[in-house]
């Protein structure tokens, strides 16, 4: 069975870009596309029914909210094949088990009902530190009017960066645009030194060795994936702030995630949380399991 590229919609403005992205991306890559809304609506079975239907009014809103957005992508492109359901259960709960075997999952930065002025909802969150795909947040203005720059970033430097490299590289191929490919490395200024060639020795190893070490992590994708235009980039400092820089008019931004067997807590280490909070684009999170 073909992999489905997956999106939760929950009916707020953030979920409908969510939709529109999910739709854009799900025909780049020839996927089908599933829509998927999850509550738990039998919390309120006490309640009165709707329209003499015997179904409780969040039930009918759930089946509402999924109709009207498999409309939406329908709408946008007729050639992607949507489907959607309404699912009973917990929303976090819920996208991870159907992110298990999806191509990855599509969430809005903020669902509703969530405090104005959040920096990423609370779901959106759980989903990205614990999926077992690769989960893409739809953060910035949407892709209808998101003014990218024909790019894809990716951050490179962790054991956690093998997936994001090649999920990278397939966006870039799929979308037509150029890659860049950073390695944020660390200047040791701070650390004493007995004079000052010896401390600008110092910082230009590390700089050597931080483009050494992105060319290896970059070498087989680049083999798999010639077509792509990739532009190579080492900067100095703290890599949370080096991708967030070059998130700033980039089409997406990808990292990668350690999934540690076995832990249920939220598995996201600064970079993507930083990303996640704070990025003007779309952010791809992909995990590599340890």
């Amino acid at each position: 069975m073909a992999l489905s590229l997956v999106v939760g919609v929950d009916g707020s403005d953030s979920s409908l870009l969510a939709v529109d992205w999910a739709v854009d991306e799900a025909a780049r890559h020839g996927l089908p596309l599933r829509v998927v809304h999850a509550s738990r609506w039998e919390a309120y079975e006490g309640g009165r029914p709707s329209f003499g239907t015997g179904r409780s009014a969040q039930e009918v809103m759930a089946d509402h909210i999924v109709a009207s957005c498999v409309e939406r992508a329908r709408r946008r492109n007729p050639d992607v094949r949507v489907s959607g359901e309404a699912l009973a259960d917990d929303a976090v709960l819920a996208l991870l088990r159907t992110g298990a075997d999806a191509f990855a999952l599509v969430t809005g930065s903020r669902g509703r009902g969530e405090i104005a002025g959040m920096l990423l909802g609370s779901v959106s969150l759980a989903v990205a530190a614990r999926a077992a795909c690769p989960v893409i947040v739809i953060r910035g203005p949407g892709p209808d009017h998101h003014e990218g720059s024909g790019r894809v970033v990716v951050g490179v430097g962790t054991a956690a960066g093998s997936g994001a490299v090649r999920f990278a590289f397939r966006e870039a191929q799929a979308r037509g645009c150029s890659l860049t490919a950073i390695r944020a490395w660390r200047n040791p200024s701070q650390e004493p030194v007995d004079h000052v060639l010896l401390a600008d020795d110092a910082a230009r190893l590390r700089e050597e060795r931080a483009s050494a070490g992105l060319e290896d992590a970059l070498r087989q994708a680049v083999r798999e994936y010639p077509e792509v235009d990739v532009l190579r980039d080492t900067a100095e400092g703290p890599a949370h702030r080096v991708l967030l820089e070059a998130s700033a008019g980039a089409d997406l931004v990808v990292v990668g995630a350690q999934r540690r067997h076995g832990h249920f807590g939220l598995q996201l280490g600064r970079v993507a949380h930083t990303l996640l909070h704070h990025s003007p684009c779309p952010v791809a999170v992909v995990p590599h399991p340890v």
